[in-house]
């Protein structure tokens, strides 16, 4: 049996004990390792691990730690910080009476921030599968992603190694593991990939398994990534996220929940864009044929609020289990804002909302694009009050949304978009059946709420709303 210490210099614990090694060391051998130097105490002979690889590959985290070992190299028992009894019995000696009994130890230098990932990139063994790029002496990080072609046009952050293995510190899954293939260009993506991505946005990560679920769903047939890519509509994915990871990872539901400000929204929702970007090759005026497009194209993302909400959430509408987390993904144009501030019965404002949803793509297009209505708080309160659930909502909308061919057929008040002529004796639905959500968020004040359209090619023709459990 051998046996390892771990001590540090700056460590009062450490210096308690080390007339106790001292004493142990006249008849008996031991390695003691320091962390930040070697001149630790005049009659302890102390070896530097100033590069810490001893300490990381002993996976220390407190010092003094002591590590018996087996012949074959096998750790067979370690202790942490200063107990009297255990040491006594570890060490079978005697411990002076006059010693405290007990005192915790020190942080190891192996966990100062940012350290772990450092010494991971540095010693641990070859988990990033991508290659590394080497920049000139006196090259930007910042411009040498821009010249690479890695920017959606905003800054993004250099995914230096440690960057990345910070980021796979959010995920169980394996880094190579693989999630399915990026479209236009159909390329493998890991989860090592998603994680370059996330970092180059600015996640922190505990939002990687949010964007790994983004990812799944966007790979789903029905949602048809690569057709909304290539389409030159306006629409980008959209993510909406429920469950217990929004609270827990600070995103936001309420005031501003579709603007800037708050970075797990931010950052989300652009990371999934850089993956379509960087790993799949769907770039503007490439493969991304959009003639308009939508700021949402850098990042759309928001999380539903539940708190307080009278109405079942979004996610266990699509039949994710309550206390579970999800993620929506929805083909997305720009935001419609809807004002009433009047109404203060159901009806009058299921009127106002219909009326706006009337519009979306164009008042004569029925049965193309989807929609989102995000309903405020204060809208809420006028269906809560009169106790309309959210589905006493959507069949009031559904009948209201009915309308004649006579009014939608092409010529129809002088204009000459609309419907073939043989829809003119029909009653025709504006959206097709599951086309058309509603979630709950937005700020406490103001009477307003909002229509998010969707790709003009919703449902089995083009995209279909894809909701995953995040794992």
């Amino acid at each position: 049996m051998s046996l390892v210490v771990f001590l540090k210099q700056g460590c009062e614990t450490c210096k308690l004990v080390a007339p106790i090694l001292e004493s142990f060391l006249k008849k008996n051998s031991a390695e003691i390792l320091c962390q930040d130097g070697s001149s630790f105490s005049q009659g302890l002979e102390v070896r530097e691990d100033l590069g810490l690889r001893r300490s990381w590959e002993a996976s220390i985290e407190i010092v003094p730690t002591l590590i018996s070992y087996g012949k074959d190299g096998k750790e067979l028992d370690r202790i942490e910080g200063w107990n009297s009894e255990e040491w006594a019995e570890f060490l079978q000696i005697e411990i002076p009476e006059k010693m405290v009994k007990y005192k915790p130890g020190c942080g190891s230098d192996t966990l100062a921030p940012g350290m772990p990932e450092k010494l991971a990139a540095k010693y641990g063994d070859k988990v990033i599968k991508s290659r590394d790029i080497s920049l000139a002496e006196h090259e930007d990080e910042i411009e040498a992603c821009y010249s690479r072609g890695w920017s959606d046009g905003l800054p993004v952050v250099p995914p230096t190694k440690e960057r990345v293995l910070r980021m796979l510190s959010g995920t169980t899954r394996h880094p190579q593991d693989i999630i399915g293939v990026i479209p236009p260009n159909l390329v493998e993506c890991s989860v090592e990939k998603i994680a370059i991505n996330a970092v180059l946005a600015g996640c922190l990560p505990q939002y990687l398994p949010v964007v790994i679920a983004s990812v799944e769903a966007a790979l789903q047939d029905e949602f048809c990534m690569h057709g909304l890519l290539a389409t030159t509509y306006f629409s980008g994915p959209l993510i909406i996220v429920n469950g217990p990871i929004a609270r827990e990872i600070g995103m936001n539901s309420q005031g501003n929940v579709l603007g800037q400000g708050n970075r797990a929204n931010s950052t989300i929702g652009r990371a999934l864009q850089l993956v379509i970007r960087n790993v799949g090759g769907g770039k503007p005026q490439e493969v991304d044929r959009s003639a308009f497009g939508t700021p949402g194209k850098v990042g759309f993302c928001f999380a539903e609020d539940e708190d307080g909400s009278y109405w079942e959430p979004l996610a266990q509408e699509r039949g994710i289990a309550p206390g579970c987390s999800s993620v929506t993904l929805f083909a997305a144009d720009g935001v419609q804002a809807i004002v009433d501030q009047k109404s203060r019965d159901p009806e009058s404002l299921s009127r106002t909302f219909a009326a706006g949803l009337r519009s979306v793509g164009h008042p004569k297009l029925a049965l193309a694009s989807d929609a989102i209505l995000v309903v405020s708080p204060e809208h809420e309160r006028v269906f809560r009050l009169a106790g309309w659930t959210k589905a006493d909502l959507k069949n009031r909308l559904g009948g209201l949304l009915i309308v004649s061919g006579e009014e939608l057929v092409a010529g129809a008040d002088g204009i000459s978009e609309g419907l073939p002529l043989r829809f003119k004796s029909k009653q025709i639905p504006k959206f097709r059946d599951g086309g058309l959500l509603i979630v709950r968020a937005g700020g406490k004040a103001g009477m307003f709420s909002a229509i998010i359209a969707g790709w003009g090619a919703s449902g089995k023709v083009g995209s279909a709303p894809v909701t995953r459990k995040i794992a």
